[in-house]
């Protein structure tokens, strides 16, 4: 077969043009990659940019008065592109940053294995003074340059476990947020931490351009790809720094906390732990070493025993057992039950104080027998047809009332507290039990626990006469953001005014009456409501207890303040609680002799055998 010649000549010919076509499409996109996109040409000279990460500036942190308690100090990380390490001096370099010359190659070996060619932190927060020896010199030291940040202090050193900590993130956290790289710090703890993505800000980003001697040469572009950080949120608190402070004060050599509410909003005005450290140490370069030594301090200073510690709430909870008693028709204010003091059975009481009270008078003399028949009637009430659904009705209106679940606000680690259910019994005495068998219960004892937050909350429920707001920390934002929802919705208890009217005017008694637990530190002019605890304790001496609201006719305060290993309620927890409401409410105190003996006093702690 013959082709004709004309033939193959318009297909070579073609063939040739693609050919052409297609070379001048590489040649045209080469011009572009290498002369006039810029980009690209970013990305091939970057050796020579350099690209800081800008850390915005941490929200600061207010009291309900304005009061400052956290906020930013400059710091200086210094990072490394170890693929740019070139031959210097180390053991130069190692005396300017202070680090051993086994230090530095391990860390130069750590970045490797991240990236040889990009920027890892080489040593973090290095202080001002360093970094102005160090920086003078840098360009003595290839592949090494300063990153500027910002680190946590804290003025006042006080509430750390409310405030909590910052530290450096994990891969795990990296993984989950994208915001997050290699050597980013984040909330641990605190307030830090329930509001880390509000405080954190936004990161802004700069180029530069470097020279061989890795200095700084200007911005790339004339900052055309540059973004300005944005700074996190400032954040006020309902703490009352003063409160604080003098809570901690009264807590020095004790084991225990104090949690105080304010009734109408739920905020939180102290929140002590006992004991407590100085917030200042968990920053700096020092903060793993700090933190090691508190971890293994036999006292658990890190633990926030106001919302971590679950005690049995003893006497406070008769509270409870009152209200839920009078809310089931069970009792009524006038119901009369016999006492015979010590002799009485199945539950003695603690002293002889008359052979029949009220509810009002139980109250006041913290009669046990008495809130034992209120329990056994409430539990035992025929309305409910067997005592299984008594207990049910009698558990449900705990739950309501804040007893045996987390506020879930921004209280982290919370713990739940512990009231028992009826599955609980059934399975623990094979469904054989009654109001006998789990008596404890009716004076606060037994397997029931509630936490710090717990009772405070319940005084602030008394001293509301009805509902709660969930307690929280958070007062407002800076920017005027409302806060979230489920801190202010009003939490009903489904128990009548009436019968709160009856329990405060009790719980009056208590601070005010001639024969009252607390009555030894009545607040002169300040009208005041309590309830003293001693809540036995397996390990040791009984914890010392007491919950309060004042003033009575309004109330601005709640407390409830725990001493482990203190004995009687009226021994420790209810003068400090006292010390702490004049404080709130009149700004001062007036009893510079039971101030000073308080703060000095120190409970010891001794396990019995």
């Amino acid at each position: 077969m013959q082709f004709n010649s004309k033939v193959l000549s318009g297909r070579r010919n073609v063939i040739i043009t693609i050919f052409v076509l297609v070379g001048l499409v590489f040649v045209v996109r080469l011009f572009t990659l290498q002369v006039t996109d810029q980009h690209y040409k970013q990305l091939a000279d970057n050796n020579a940019l350099r690209f800081i990460t800008q850390y915005p500036a941490r929200g600061m942190v207010f009291d309900r008065n304005g009061k400052l308690m956290v906020y930013n100090e400059a710091v200086y990380d210094l990072l490394v592109v170890p693929r740019q390490v070139k031959a210097m001096d180390t053991l130069e370099f190692c005396n300017l940053i202070k680090i051993s010359k086994e230090t530095f190659i391990e860390k130069l070996e750590k970045a490797k294995t991240y990236s040889k060619v990009k920027a890892s932190p080489f040593v973090s927060q290095i202080s001002k003074e360093d970094y102005a020896k160090t920086s003078e010199v840098l360009f003595k030291f290839p592949g090494f340059y300063f990153q500027t940040r910002t680190i946590r202090h804290y003025p006042s050193s006080i509430a750390a476990h409310t405030l909590g900590d910052i530290g450096e993130v994990d891969q795990k956290q990296i993984d989950e947020d994208p915001y997050y790289a290699l050597g980013d710090y984040i909330g641990k703890s605190g307030i830090e931490k329930s509001y880390e993505t509000d405080l954190r800000g936004i990161k802004g980003l700069k180029v530069v351009m470097v020279d061989v001697h890795n200095r700084e040469m200007g911005s790339f572009r004339e900052g055309e790809l540059d973004k300005d950080p944005q700074a996190g949120r400032d954040i006020y608190l309902g703490l009352d720094a003063d409160l604080q402070a003098y809570g901690e004060k009264l807590m020095q050599g004790k084991i225990g906390s104090i949690v105080a509410i304010e009734p109408a909003t739920g905020q939180i005005l102290a929140f002590v732990s006992s004991p407590t450290y100085d917030p200042n140490l968990l920053v700096g370069r020092e903060r793993g070493k700090n933190f090691n030594n508190l971890l293994k301090d036999p006292m658990k200073p890190l633990i926030n025993r106001a919302v971590n510690g679950t005690y049995p709430p003893g006497s406070t909870f008769k509270m409870v057992i009152g209200l839920i008693a009078l809310e089931s028709g069970s009792i009524t204010p006038g119901t009369i039950f016999h006492c015979n003091g010590p002799g009485t059975l199945p539950i003695k009481c603690t002293h002889h104080h008359g052979g029949s009270p009220d509810l009002a008078n139980a109250i006041e003399n913290s009669c046990n027998p008495y809130f034992y028949e209120a329990f056994k009637a409430t539990i035992n009430n025929s309305k409910f047809g067997d005592i299984k659904k008594g207990y049910d009705y009698w558990h449900d209106m705990t739950y309501k009332m804040g007893l045996g679940h987390k506020f879930d606000t921004d209280i982290p680690y919370e713990q739940n507290g512990n009231i028992p259910s009826r599955s609980y019994y059934d399975k623990f005495y094979n469904k054989r039990w009654n109001s006998l068998t789990i008596r404890s219960l009716g004076i606060g004892q037994g397997e029931v626990l509630i936490t710090p937050l717990q009772l405070a909350n319940i005084a602030a429920t008394i001293a509301n006469e009805g509902f709660y707001y969930p307690p929280h920390l958070i007062r407002a934002f800076g920017d005027s953001t409302a806060i979230p929802d489920n801190m202010r919705q009003r939490m009903e208890t489904g128990i009548a005014q009436k019968h709160f009217k009856v329990i405060k005017n009790g719980m009056r008694n208590v601070v005010e009456g001639a024969h009252g637990t607390a009555r030894r530190y009545k607040i002169d002019s300040i009208s005041a409501g309590g309830k003293t605890g001693t809540a036995q304790n397996p390990h040791g001496k009984d914890h010392s207890i007491f919950i309060a609201f004042a003033p009575v006719e309004n109330p601005q305060i709640a407390i409830s303040v725990i001493i482990e290993n203190g004995g009687f309620g009226a021994t420790w927890a209810v003068p400090i609680a006292s010390l702490m409401l004049e404080k709130y409410i009149r700004g001062f105190t007036k009893r510079p002799e039971l101030e000073q003996r308080m703060m000095e006093g120190v409970v010891t702690y001794k396990e019995e055998r």
